[in-house]
């Protein structure tokens, strides 16, 4: 009581008092308002800098990422053998054997048949155009009119001829010889990556659980993993299961119809079937051109893209809402967002994974919390002048 009595008989300002809690939140509110802004900008330059990134390093980031997301999908099988007293690098080892031989089998179905529609493609020009003759004769007099007025504006007396050189393009066979040894690198890298993340699965789980400083903290991070892994694993579990049956369909009334290798029409329609969209419409186009190198009749060659598009309707409107539910819906602006996103970047692999990495970072986001942009620029304070109220002012003070 002296001490006090002291320094306000020596005019010194006491510690606390009206005017100085209002002074330490205005300057906490502008420190959090500056690491606000510093973190957002940073995020603004990583979101415009990890596009390319990701394009120029597609070498490594392909197949790691790739990779990542087979092995997630892998893991309620991993973790359903270790619940059998299996150890988890046998358990691994046995989902990276499962993985590889229904790869060799989609493989075998498919790549090797259509190197021979390849093949028979060059000769067999001659017979689509003879199937689409009655089509095109519908144009032909437009076509001998617009050749005629070329041929009188292409008349020069100064113009000397010119020799083009048009080089052969390789065949698919020099293509793959030329590619094989680095997609061959690339895949063991992947098939490397999958095994060994699957074999420190559990423990890498359980470390990461532990390693939180709190119980609420180490909770949280166990219910977004097994989110991860439960989306993830449910999405393509139940699409690879789809897919299947919907090729089997294909394969079973291209047989019927009498089109050749029905059962490579049928993996080709259950891989692309994989890309949202985009993935049938291909689809239709292949078996459309397939119909007219098989079929001499135009409206009979079409049967097979007929077919197709008719099963693909009733597989995506009644099939996969049944089998997928609402507890795996997106929204379809999302879905083709990612799809040309991802196929920008790596092409038909990442049109291939752009759902599954939307479903990953979706699940994550939704568990971490999204960042509120639209109220950090119009609400607090950096787009309008009176970002939070004087408490000064509302406490009456001068």
């Amino acid at each position: 009581m002296n001490h006090l009595r002291e320094s306000d008989a020596a005019g010194e300002a006491p510690l606390v008092g009206p005017g100085v809690e209002p002074e330490v939140e205005d300057t906490a509110f502008r420190r959090d308002r500056l690491l606000a802004s510093l973190a957002l900008m940073f995020g603004c330059g990583l979101a415009l800098a990890l596009p390319f990134a990701l394009r120029a390093g597609a070498e490594f980031f392909l197949p790691v990422t790739a990779a990542l997301v087979i092995a997630i999908s892998l893991v309620p099988l991993l973790e359903w053998l270790e619940r059998r007293r299996i150890p988890s690098a046998l358990a691994a080892l046995f989902c990276v054997i499962l993985f590889i031989a229904m790869a060799n089998i989609a493989v075998a179905a498919i790549v090797f048949p259509a190197t021979e529609w390849f093949k028979a493609l060059p000769e067999r020009m001659g017979q689509m155009r003879q199937t689409l003759a009655p089509l095109v004769d519908v144009y032909s007099n437009l076509q001998e009119f617009v050749d005629d007025v070329v041929r009188e504006f292409g008349r020069s007396p100064s113009s000397a001829p010119q020799r083009v050189q048009v080089e052969t393009p390789s065949s698919l066979l020099q293509i793959i010889a030329t590619s094989a040894p680095f997609a061959a690198i690339q895949m063991f890298f992947a098939v490397l990556v999958i095994f060994f993340f699957l074999s420190g699965w559990t423990r890498m789980r359980k470390k990461t659980i532990t390693a939180r400083a709190s119980f609420g903290g180490a909770m949280t991070t166990a219910r977004v993993i097994q989110q991860v892994v439960d989306a993830t694993s449910a999405y393509l579990g139940t699409i690879t299961i789809v897919n299947i049956g919907m090729g089997l369909m294909v394969a079973l009334v291209l047989h019927f119809i009498g089109m050749p290798t029905p059962l490579m029409w049928g993996g080709i329609a259950a891989v692309l079937n994989y890309i949202p969209y985009l993935g049938p419409i291909a689809s239709a186009l292949l078996l459309a051109l397939g119909g007219l190198m098989t079929f001499e009749h135009p409206w009979y060659a079409l049967l097979p893209a007929l077919s197709f598009i008719v099963i693909h309707l009733i597989e995506a409107n009644f099939v996969t809402p049944l089998a997928v539910g609402r507890r795996l819906f997106i929204n379809p602006l999302l879905i083709l967002l990612s799809l040309s996103f991802w196929a920008w970047v790596w092409g038909t692999t990442g049109a291939l994974l752009a759902v599954p990495i939307l479903i990953i970072t979706r699940t994550i986001l939704d568990a971490a919390g999204k960042p509120d942009i639209a109220g950090f620029l119009f609400e607090e304070g950096t787009l309008i002048h009176e970002h939070h109220d004087d408490p000064r002012g509302a406490s009456g003070g001068p």
